[in-house]
């Protein structure tokens, strides 16, 4: 009996090696998918104006590139003051997807062109502006337990609540906008009306703040142009298919795409430096840690004024406080070593 459990003990040592031998840890590779089920992600909806400054794109990547973490459902798009129409702001984001080797795998529709005030009016819940995007929106949150990040104005958001008034009651709004408690900022002042409409609903909000030039907003997640041009360059996933990007140029990586978005842009800091707004939003649904969540009772906008409504039974919650340093180093983790969202639902 010891003779054969010597032998066996032997072969599988044998085994070993011979697969130590044949798999060797040069062979090791970086960009890959993620495992399927197996952890909980978080299942959810971009919804982006892609194409009004370099933010966006930035976050786009960095939610596909957290396969590990996120379950991207679709995206959405929505056009803002800077950027042209609706047109322009799905190509942005299409030019991402295409970057990322996903084009053709996950969902990408237009939202909203116009303002909500205006769509409302008259509104025909079979024939409105933002049509396939609210309606994916609204079918999608039947489906399962899906999150929306919205990182642009909330028109689809407004639009989707007047067609189905239930879509409140079976998904959550992660907004990225507003100066709260002070006036002003370029989300919000894109469509106020869309705004106000959505906080008097009782659907799940969260406001992740910006706070121009204060460090308690996400306009303090800032990078550098050095920085990025000294760490961005080759990095994210080979695309199969490079893209002209939007101010001209070949690009065969997000990385290299990055150095041009931050070439061509306006800078008022010294030295050069840009936050990553849109990115906060998602890295909070990565590690809630890296902000400070409060609840309060939701406020209204009147005359580009808060207005406290501190008996108001409906509470949203107010997102301040970020880490920039954790959540700027895993942005570069996770573009030096991505791990691609599974896609097939």
């Amino acid at each position: 009996m010891k003779t054969v459990r010597f032998s066996l003990l032997s072969l599988l040592y044998i085994s070993l090696c011979f697969s130590c031998k044949e798999n060797p840890k040069e062979s090791k590779v970086t960009v890959q998918e993620a495992p399927k089920n197996k952890i909980q992600k978080v299942k959810v909806i971009y919804d982006t104006d892609a194409n009004n400054e370099l933010d966006d794109q930035h976050a786009m990547a960095y939610m596909l590139y957290n396969g590990d973490v996120f379950d991207v459902r679709g995206i959405t798009v929505n056009a803002t003051y800077n950027g042209g129409g609706i047109e322009g702001h799905y190509a942005e984001a299409e030019r991402i997807l295409q970057l990322s080797n996903l084009k053709d795998s996950v969902p990408l529709l237009n939202g909203a062109n116009g303002n909500f005030e205006e769509i409302s009016q008259d509104f025909n819940p079979d024939d409105y502006d933002g049509k396939e995007g609210v309606d994916f929106m609204l079918e999608e949150t039947q489906k399962d337990a899906v999150i929306i990040v919205a990182v642009g104005k909330l028109t689809n958001i407004a639009l989707a609540l007047k067609k189905d008034p239930s879509f409140a009651d079976r998904t959550k709004i992660v907004w990225l906008g507003s100066n709260y408690p002070k006036p002003g900022e370029y989300n919000q002042d894109n469509d106020t009306i869309s705004m106000n409409y959505v906080l008097n609903t009782k659907i799940p909000f969260e406001m992740v703040t910006v706070r121009y030039g204060e460090p308690s907003g996400t306009d303090a997640v800032a990078v550098t142009q050095k920085e990025v041009n000294s760490r961005m360059p080759g990095l994210g996933p080979k695309a199969e298919v490079p893209i002209t990007g939007r101010h001209g140029g070949t690009f065969a990586n997000f990385g290299d795409y990055s150095i041009s978005l931050f070439e061509h842009i306006h800078y008022h800091t010294d030295p050069p430096s840009r936050p990553l707004f849109d990115m906060v939003a998602l890295a909070i649904l990565k590690d809630s840690t890296w902000g400070e969540p409060r609840r309060i009772p939701a406020p209204i906008l009147i005359n580009n004024k808060w207005v406290e409504r501190p008996g108001n039974d409906r509470k949203i919650t107010v997102w301040e406080n970020f880490d920039k340093d954790k959540v700027l180093a895993d942005f570069f983790e996770t573009m030096e070593n991505p791990l691609m969202i599974s896609t097939g639902h």
